[in-house]
């Protein structure tokens, strides 16, 4: 019997021994009392949050494959503070609790140093409280209707002043007065068509009619019929996902061309147009900070990596150029702070610029938004823009129009 017990102490202690040398002679960590695996020490994980599926697909799946390219350019690069960026990808389904569910499941369970996601207001509205209430990261990269500035938000999307705004003022002094307004009915068009119509009583213009459809509408005979009817000088376009697939073909199908109305989107960029056809929209204008027609060194590299690992068929586009920017914005603030801890990387975010494909840009510390060039392009066959018009520098993001007089009041809270 003793020599049972011996034999069995002298296994245990090789079986110690071995596990040592696995472990470089260290004691293995432990991970009691928590659910998940230990994230190896030379990786730090960040979440990847867009709609994959349903309505909005059709714009976030390309958000996505750039905030991979991103992180993989900065892992090729030897990563943040001698870490690789591990991606956790989730689809928020094109549904508002999916994402507020998804985002809290990435800061609690996989405890994410950020995430990177969204594209419309609604999913940033349900991921705001949760992001705010973990004390999380959230870099959204669309443009946006503004009234908004969260303390753990980043946009690198356009706010009102660096795309609506300069847009209906060009439109006025362009292409005339009467105005109808369209768009999806959710926050961002109606808060935008409410910041349109300050500033169109503001500068001279008119408003004829404005109507919305739900996300995912389809039969827009009526809608046209109306604008028919109202005779207007430009239809500015809120529409968000597939449904501007079905206006934009019926619009055609109307006989009703460019040339005899003007339409001005400002949720239709390259990624789209693929999705409806250049031969469609040809004519037909859009608002954005960037082209993949911007003529830049960094542009140029940036279309051609793009190109070479999703396809010569895909296309970039202004929300995924700023996914992008997004990524590289994160990684330089990190850098800067020494730390992935929120706080300090909050605290050393504001003044990063980026040679970005469109052109440098620069995060405004006050608001946790992003300084960028305004574009106005006219859509070609061949799915691409033309730029018409642009700012000629970078700027400064105003999200609550302080530095208008008519902006006074069109938000009541802060």
């Amino acid at each position: 019997m003793l020599k049972v017990v011996k034999n069995r102490i002298a296994l245990s202690m090789l079986t110690i021994s071995l596990l040592l040398t696995a472990c470089g002679g260290k004691e293995p960590a432990s991970n009691a009392g928590s659910s998940e695996p230990a994230a190896p020490a030379d990786t730090v994980k960040v979440g990847i949050l867009h709609s994959l599926s349903g309505t909005m697909s059709i714009s976030e799946v390309s958000l996505k494959d750039a905030e991979l390219m991103a992180i993989e350019e900065i892992n090729e690069a030897g990563g943040v503070l001698g870490k690789k960026i591990e991606p956790i990808i989730e689809d928020g389904a094109s549904d508002w609790p999916t994402f507020a569910e998804k985002a809290k499941k990435l800061l609690q369970k996989d405890q994410v140093a950020t995430i990177f996601g969204g594209w419309t207001s609604a999913s940033r509205k349900a991921m705001l409280p949760v992001v705010e209430q973990q004390n999380g990261l959230l870099w959204y990269p669309v443009q946006y209707e503004g009234m908004e500035s969260s303390p753990n938000i980043f946009y690198t999307g356009a706010t009102t002043n660096q795309q609506i705004v300069p847009a209906v003022t060009w439109l006025l002094e362009n292409k005339g007065k009467k105005f109808f307004l369209i768009g999806s009915d959710y926050v961002f068009p109606r808060t935008a068509n409410k910041i349109i119509k300050a500033q169109l009583d503001a500068e001279g213009g008119e408003l004829l009619a404005e109507e919305y459809t739900p996300l995912g509408h389809t039969d827009y005979n009526t809608l046209i019929s109306k604008i028919k009817s109202a005779k207007p000088d430009v239809v500015f376009n809120t529409l968000n996902g597939d449904s501007n697939v079905a206006f934009f073909k019926q619009l055609k199908d109307a006989g009703i061309t460019p040339d005899q109305l003007t339409v001005l989107s400002v949720s239709i960029a390259e990624e789209e147009i693929r999705g409806i056809g250049g031969d469609i929209l040809a004519g037909h204008l859009a608002a954005w900070n960037y082209f993949q027609t911007t003529d830049t060194p960094e542009n140029k590299a940036f279309v051609e990596k793009y190109k070479a690992k999703y396809g010569q068929d895909r296309v970039t586009d202004d929300p995924i150029e700023a996914a992008y920017n997004a990524v590289h914005l994160w990684a330089a603030a990190v850098n800067k702070a020494g730390s992935f801890e929120v706080d300090k990387v909050k605290e050393a975010a504001p003044g990063i610029e980026f040679n970005a494909p469109g052109g440098t840009i620069k995060i405004e510390g006050a608001n946790q938004h992003v300084w960028k060039t305004v574009r106005i392009g006219e859509i070609q066959a061949d799915g691409q823009f033309k730029e018409l018009w642009n700012s000629g520098e970078a700027v400064k993001p105003d999200p609550y129009l302080e530095s208008y007089p008519w902006g006074s009041g069109l938000s009541q809270t802060k």
